[in-house]
C-alpha cells in the first residue's frame, strides 16, 4: 500500500487492507522467511500426507468420541502432528504461532470428564485456535503478533477464552495474524506479517493454503488458514473492520463478526471498542454456530455487553434451517460490486439461488456514499480508542507488563527497528498517540457522525424502507498476489465497513471459486439479527455446499 493517502487507506486499507490485509508475504521459495523449523524445499500438493480428520465438524468428533473410535487426546495429537507437518515445514504455511505446551495433559482430563460424567459442554475436546490477541491466563503468551508483548502471559483468561473452556473445548494453540491487527502503518500490507515476520521471528509471513504465493487475508491470518488447512477443528478470530469475514472468504470458510456487545472484549487486545468484535471461524455454518453460543454473556470488564442482556441466545443451532430462505427478504449491495466481472458472476449466481430458494431480492438498495469509499469518522475514532484502549489493556497486565503504553510500544519498535520497523512504519501508533483523551469534541463528532451514517442513514434506514431481513454482498475479491512490498496489486471488493461501523454483525458464507481460488458472500443486518443471518447462511451453504478443501498448490493462475 505504498504512497496511499489516508482516504486510500479508509477505502482499502481499513476496510480492505490494513485490517483486512490484501496484502500477504514472501515468495514460498525464500527460504529467508521460514524461520525455525523451515526447510526452503518447495512442497507440491502430491506431498500432502492424507488425514483422518479432514474436513471434520464438531459432530463428527463427537461421534467419534462416543463410539470409541476417537478420544480427546488421540485427536489432539493428530492435530499436533499437522500442525507440525504443515505449519513450519511442508508448505510452510505459518499459520501457528504457538501450540499450547498443556495439550495432551489438558485433553487427558476432558477424556477422564467424558468418562465420568460425559460431555462438559457442546464443545468438549474440540481443539480451537485462537488468534494471537486473545489472552489465555495458560502457558501460552499473548503477543497481537509484536516483539514487544514477548514472554507476556495474562494474568486470567479472556471472556472469549473461559466461555470455550467452559463449553469443552480444547485451546490448542494460538494463531497468526496481522500484528496489532494491521493497525501500524498506512504501508502494511502484509497479511499475518508479525514482528520480523520476514526472517523468522515470532511468526512468519502466514500463506494461503489454496495457493501458497496469494494472500489468506487479514488480520485474523491464521485463524482463516489454520481452520482451511485442517490444522484445527476452528478458530477465533477478531475483526475491527473486515478482519474475520475477509479471511473466511479467501479461505472458504463461514466466518461470524457479531453485533458489538453480543461477545465481550474482555482480554482482548484492542484496536477500538467501538468496532471490535472476536466471533468464530469454521468450515460449516453449524460448527460457526455451536462456537458462536458458547462466546456470549454479559461481562463487567467490557459495559458494552450490558446491552446483549435479553438478545443473545447460549444455542443458535435452532436457527439451522434447510428451507431459512424462504420468505426471506434481501437487499443487494449492488454498489458494492462491480470490481472483478468474475466475482460479479459468482455474485448474480447466488442470488439465483437465493431466489430459489424463495427470497425476494430487492436490487439495488443503495448505502451512503461515504460508507462506500470510506471517511475520516471511522479512522477519527480508530485513532483515538487505539490509545485509549491499548493504554487499558496494558494496564491489565500488571506491573510485569513487557510495555505499559502506546508511548512506550512506540519508543520499542524505535528502538528496535530491525526487529518492527524494517518493513513498515508506525504511523498509526504515532498519530493515535497524538490523540486526546475520549471527551475530546473531535472524538464524540466522530462517533456521532459513524454512527448517523451507518445507522441511522445506512443499514437501519435501508432495511426499514425495504422491510428487510438482512443485506446481501461479496464479502471480498480474488484472493491477490503476495508481495510484502506492495498491497495495492489485487483482491478488490468488500462490504464490511458499514455493518463494522454500525457495530452490527456481519457474516460471510463459500460462494464458490474462481481459478481454484475461493470467494465469499456477506449477509449483515441490524443488531442482534445473529440468528438471521445464520438461518439464511445455512440455507444456501446447504443449496450449494461450496466449501472444499485447500490443495496447496504453489500458484494458481486467474
Amino acid at each position: 500500500m505504498t504512497e496511499m493517502d489516508r482516504r486510500t487507506f479508509v477505502s482499502t486499507g481499513v476496510a480492505a487492507g490494513a485490517l483486512l490485509s490484501l496484502g500477504g508475504c514472501a515468495p514460498r521459495g525464500d527460504d529467508s522467511r521460514s524461520g525455525s523449523g523451515g526447510s526452503g524445499d518447495e512442497t507440491s500438493a502430491s506431498d500432502i500426507a492424507d488425514f483422518a480428520l479432514d474436513e471434520i465438524t464438531i459432530d463428527g468428533v463427537h461421534e467419534g468420541m462416543r463410539t470409541g473410535e476417537y478420544t480427546c487426546r488421540s485427536i489432539a495429537e493428530m492435530y499436533l502432528e499437522r500442525i507440525e507437518a504443515l505449519n513450519r515445514q511442508g508448505p510452510r504455511l505459518f499459520a501457528v504461532l504457538e501450540v499450547n505446551p498443556d495439550a495432551l495433559e489438558i485433553a487427558g482430563e476432558l477424556d477422564r470428564e467424558f468418562q465420568a460424567s460425559g460431555p462438559r459442554g457442546p464443545l468438549h475436546g474440540i481443539p480451537i485456535l485462537l488468534k494471537d490477541n486473545i489472552d489465555t491466563a495458560d502457558g501460552m503468551t499473548t503477543t497481537a503478533g509484536s516483539t514487544a508483548l514477548l514472554g507476556s502471559i495474562a494474568p486470567q483468561d479472556s471472556f472469549v477464552a473461559a466461555g470455550l473452556r467452559r463449553a469443552g473445548a480444547l485451546l490448542l494453540g494460538k494463531a497468526n495474524m496481522s500484528e496489532w491487527a494491521g493497525w501500524k502503518s498506512f504501508e502494511f500490507g502484509a497479511s499475518g506479517w508479525s514482528g520480523r515476520g520476514w526472517d523468522g521471528g515470532r511468526g512468519g509471513f502466514c500463506g494461503n493454503p489454496y495457493a501458497l504465493d496469494r494472500t489468506p487475508g487479514g488480520s485474523s491470518s491464521g485463524s482463516g488458514a489454520s481452520t482451511a488447512a485442517n490444522l484445527a477443528v476452528a478458530a477465533i478470530g477478531s475483526e475491527t473492520d473486515g478482519s474475520i469475514v475477509g479471511p473466511s472468504s479467501r479461505n472458504c470458510l463461514v466466518g461470524i463478526k457479531p453485533t458489538i456487545g453480543l461477545h465481550s472484549r474482555g482480554g482482548v487486545i484492542p484496536i477500538a471498542h467501538s468496532q471490535d468484535s472476536t466471533g468464530p471461524m469454521a468450515r460449516t455454518v453449524r460448527d460457526a454456530a455451536i462456537m458462536l453460543g458458547t462466546m456470549v454473556g454479559v461481562d463487567p470488564r467490557d459495559p458494552l455487553t450490558a446491552a446483549s442482556a435479553g438478545n443473545f441466545l447460549t444455542d443458535y443451532t435452532g436457527a439451522l434451517d434447510p428451507g431459512g430462505l424462504n420468505g426471506a427478504r434481501l437487499g443487494v449491495l449492488r454498489e458494492y460490486a462491480g470490481f472483478d466481472s468474475r466475482v460479479d458472476s459468482l455474485f448474480e449466481e447466488a442470488l439465483d439461488v437465493m431466489r430459489a430458494g424463495g427470497a425476494t431480492v430487492v436490487d439495488p438498495v443503495a448505502l451512503p456514499e461515504e460508507l462506500r469509499f470510506g471517511n475520516d469518522y471511522e479512522m477519527e475514532v480508530l485513532y483515538h480508542e487505539f490509545k485509549a484502549d491499548l493504554n487499558a489493556y496494558l494496564a491489565s497486565l500488571g506491573p510485569g507488563a513487557p510495555i505499559k503504553s502506546l508511548a512506550e510500544l512506540i519508543e520499542y519498535n524505535e528502538a528496535n527497528h530491525d526487529l518492527e520497523l524494517a518493513l513498515y512504519g508506525q504511523e498509526l501508533h504515532v498519530r493515535s498517540q497524538e490523540r486526546g483523551p475520549l471527551t475530546d469534541r473531535k472524538y464524540l463528532d466522530a462517533l456521532a457522525a459513524s454512527h448517523r451514517l451507518s445507522r441511522d442513514e445506512g443499514i437501519d434506514r435501508a432495511m426499514d424502507k425495504h422491510r428487510l431481513d438482512a443485506l446481501v454482498g461479496i464479502t471480498a475479491g480474488i484472493p491477490a498476489l503476495q508481495d510484502p512490498l506492495d498491497a495495492s496489486g489485487g483482491g478488490g471488493g468488500g462490504c464490511s465497513t458499514p455493518p463494522a461501523m454500525a457495530a452490527y454483525p456481519n457474516m460471510s458464507v463459500p460462494m464458490g471459486f474462481i481459478g481454484g481460488l475461493p470467494v465469499g458472500m456477506s449477509l449483515c443486518g441490524r443488531a442482534w439479527s445473529e440468528a438471521t443471518l445464520v438461518r439464511l447462511a445455512y440455507a444456501f451453504e446447504q443449496a450449494t455446499n461450496h466449501r472444499r478443501p485447500p490443495t496447496f498448490q504453489a500458484s494458481v493462475q486467474v
